[in-house]
């Protein structure tokens, strides 16, 4: 139940709600278009103002002014460890744009990025658009044959390379190569030869690029135009080819601008960076987070538990995977206490979800509207529960969240994926704030995210301001009722203009008014929060932030004698998993030829399953351009996909919707198993 101190923001919350009402159709359509309420305008108040910026390059200037010498980066796990203060970023980035132009870089030029996290890479980053150019970029660890890919479908003037290893590794032909100005290594010394370049191509390290801006004038400013390209970053497409996203410095300056709606970082705050900087997510957060004078420490899943406590961050954003793997560490370490401790824990926990699950439910801030007797009773429930609760949080929870984090984070912010509930549920109950935000590469990415003062467990937030979103029927396109459930339809200045150099994909997707179609499913509430409730498009998002297009791996699984047809699963999980429909008795005769075997009288039986995964992920190992994240947890046998049944369309295409609701308990299933 609200004390007094937390009935403003009850009554605050009920007025969000009756302007948000406003904002949409009377006629109760599921479609809103969000301008920023009052509580939005008044956190934006607390932000500094960018909108005089027309490109990111301008960014860094400001930055030197407002925070010169305080620390920008660090990199503590780098090969040359190293770390950046404001001034020193900025006169990095200065130089580093006089080298990219003294090498024939200019406006309207492409250059490809292929590296891991780093102070370099954002240096590079930001000298190429200070050079009027922008930059196609993926990570190192992507297959040879996506990055050289990029390479060309961008039209790459020159190539930035994390190693002289990926270098190698590349092994461009001689077309590709012939096609290049420079290649820049950010790491190591270019050695005679490497990577097959011919004299005419040269090979730089770092701070010979370093060195030539030194000595170079500095470019001419870039046009004050924020339509100009900023980037492209890569997505994977329906064909097994990644598709371009080319994002403007307006898409971007957008997600600058409006960002602050959900967190507050004061300057000085520590910030933790794991995920891949080349992701649209952790890119934008990046740029928002210095801007606000933070201090970001680079790190690596490896070190991530240690650099929690060493740095302890006031800030962390991740993906869901994290903050399952944070919560899975405290339910092992759970496990090897003594029992009174453990059951001790369970029972603070338990008590804590309920008395937080209950207040939400007074403050109405669940994922349906609750009636006023339903309220009334959750709020007896949270004020009896509340004792037990301050009890816990004055001598458990602070040590939970300083073993898991540092003890200093303030706020988390998770994308890049559906956060489940129950690990929802966990930090709230701990006492930390996690917000959840969601996008796609194409919208830059945030669509929407949670506010602290709407911050409905389940739900995708409301929009960002200036953002609309609609819910369609997904075979008629009409626009349904709020609560409905149908395709989510975005359009805001953070929409990417099209697809780069692919009309036809552009088309399916984009339509001529600025509508996006976000392949996703939900429904709106009311207030406007989003809640999603599936994919309607094939793309499969784990829980880790990885994008794997199911097509081609389901291609390579068909191929298997003993299936009559597959479908792969896993959005939000940790992996991939696979309902077969098999050929029952070969795939019995097979079974029992394995080493070791014993006769199975039935196909799902445990031995079979297991001997059918080992199969199907020898499969897709065999695959050219193979990742690891592209393997199997489990697999489950179904009935047929069919006309008759509703699962296939006229055209033999797979209802993945509609088998993932028919087939929810096998799915479930293959995760218990695995």
């Amino acid at each position: 139940m609200p004390s007094p101190s937390q009935a403003p923001r009850a009554e605050t919350q009920r007025a969000e709600t009756q302007r948000a009402e406003t904002q949409r159709a009377e006629t109760q359509r599921a479609e809103i278009h969000w301008s920023a309420g009052d509580r939005d305008r008044r956190a934006l108040a607390l932000r500094r103002d960018w909108s005089g910026l027309r490109g990111l390059d301008e960014l860094w200037p400001e930055l030197d002014r407002l925070y010169g010498d305080s620390p920008a980066l660090e990199a503590p796990h780098a090969r040359q460890p190293e770390t950046l203060s404001y001034r020193q970023l900025h006169q990095a980035i200065r130089t580093a744009a006089a080298g990219f132009a003294s090498l024939g870089v200019g406006p309207g030029d492409v250059v490809a990025l292929f590296s891991e996290n780093g102070p370099r890479w954002l240096v590079a980053d930001q000298g190429l658009m200070a050079a009027g150019a922008a930059d196609a970029v993926r990570g190192s660890a992507a297959p040879p044959e996506e990055l050289r890919y990029i390479l060309a479908d961008s039209g790459a003037v020159a190539l930035v390379v994390e190693t002289p290893a990926l270098l190698e590794r590349l092994a461009l032909a001689a077309d590709q190569v012939g096609s290049l100005r420079f290649v820049l290594l950010l790491e190591g010394e270019p050695q005679p030869g490497c990577g097959g370049l011919p004299p005419t191509v040269p090979c730089l390290a770092w701070q010979e690029l370093l060195d030539r801006g030194g000595q170079a004038p500095p470019p001419q400013a870039p046009a004050a135009d924020d339509q100009r390209l900023a980037t492209i970053l890569y997505t994977s497409g329906t064909t097994g080819q990644p598709k371009g996203v080319p994002l403007s410095h307006a898409n971007l300056l957008h997600q600058l601008r409006h960002l602050g709606v959900a967190v507050a970082p004061a300057a000085g705050d520590r910030v933790v960076s794991v995920l891949p900087i080349w992701h649209s997510y952790e890119r934008t957060a990046e740029y928002f987070l210095l801007s606000c004078g933070c201090r970001q420490t680079y790190t690596t899943l490896k070190q991530l538990r240690p650099d929690l406590q060493r740095v302890r961050p006031q800030y962390l954003i991740s993906v869901p995977r994290l903050w399952e793997a944070l919560l899975g560490g405290f339910e092992d370490a759970m496990a090897t206490m003594p029992a009174n401790r453990r059951r001790l824990l369970a029972l603070a926990l338990a008590n804590s979800r309920a008395h937080f699950r209950a207040r939400r439910t007074a403050l109405d801030l669940t994922l349906s509207h609750e009636p006023l007797p339903r309220r009334l009773v959750a709020a007896l429930e949270a004020v009896l529960r509340w004792p037990l609760h301050r009890l816990a949080e004055a001598l458990l929870w602070p040590q939970v969240r300083q073993q898991l984090l540092g003890g200093r984070l303030r706020t988390a912010i998770s994308g890049g994926g559906a956060l489940a509930i129950h690990v929802d549920g966990f930090f709230e109950a701990i006492g930390l704030e996690l917000l959840v935000g969601y996008g796609l590469t194409e919208t830059s990415p945030v669509l929407t995210c949670r506010r602290p003062w709407c911050n409905r467990r389940g739900s995708a937030g409301q929009p960002l301001p200036g953002t609309a979103i609609r819910i369609v029927d997904p075979e008629s396109g009409a626009v349904l009722g709020l609560g409905e459930r149908g395709l989510v339809m975005a359009r805001g200045p953070q929409v990417m203009a099209g697809y780069f150099h692919k009309p036809a994909a552009t088309a399916r997707v984009l339509a001529a008014d600025g509508w996006f179609d976000t392949g996703d499913l939900g429904h709106l509430l009311a207030d406007g929060s989003l809640v999603l409730t599936g994919r309607a498009k094939d793309t499969i998002v784990l829980s880790s932030g990885e994008n794997i297009e199911p097509g081609p791996l389901e291609e390579a699984l068909a191929e298997c004698p003993l299936l009559e047809q597959v479908m792969v699963v896993g959005q939000d999980r940790k992996q991939l998993g696979a309902l077969v429909v098999p050929k029952t008795e070969i795939l019995l005769a097979w079974a029992a030829g394995q080493p070791g075997a014993q006769a199975a009288a039935r196909s799902d039986d445990p031995a079979v399953l297991r001997a059918l995964k080992g199969e199907l992920n020898r499969r897709l190992a065999a695959r050219s351009g193979s990742r690891p994240d592209e393997r199997l947890a489990g697999v489950a046998l179904v009935e047929p996909f069919t006309i008759d049944n509703g699962l296939l369309t006229q055209t033999l295409k797979q209802r993945r919707d509609r088998i993932t609701a028919r087939d929810g308990a096998a799915i479930e299933a293959i995760y218990r198993g695995g």
